[in-house]
């Protein structure tokens, strides 16, 4: 069911504290962490605590839960000291726009010149 766990979703078993993760940032609602194949000098993931598949069915069931995780975006951006420089946020929605985990999940990207469009 959406919103609870899943035993098998990696990033269920992250917030559970099942599988470690290196967490930088932790809400009542997200844990944000580093991720294991960086894409950017700073590449941490930013998760709901409550299990949906993807952005867009996040958004639709708790639009709250998703404006928490754009808030956090700011905070690990801020955190990581690439608010000044610029920092990018992605959300893969689907297999074909390379989402791999699905459970909803932000990459927060900084640290190096992000490109337009991007591959």
């Amino acid at each position: 069911m959406a919103g609870e766990p899943q035993a098998d979703c990696l990033f269920c078993k992250i917030v559970s504290g099942e599988v470690p993760a290196t967490v930088v940032r932790e809400t009542d609602t997200t844990v944000a962490f580093r991720d294991i194949n960086p894409q950017a000098p700073t590449h941490v993931l930013v998760i709901p605590k409550a299990h949906y598949p993807d952005a867009a069915s996040l958004a639709a069931a708790e639009p709250q839960i998703a404006a928490d995780i754009l808030c956090e975006t700011s905070a690990v951006a801020a955190d990581e000291k690439i608010d000044g420089t610029g920092f990018r946020v992605v959300f893969n929605t689907g297999s074909g726009a390379g989402q791999t985990v699905f459970h909803a999940h932000a990459h927060v990207l900084g640290g190096r010149g992000l490109n337009w469009p991007p591959g």
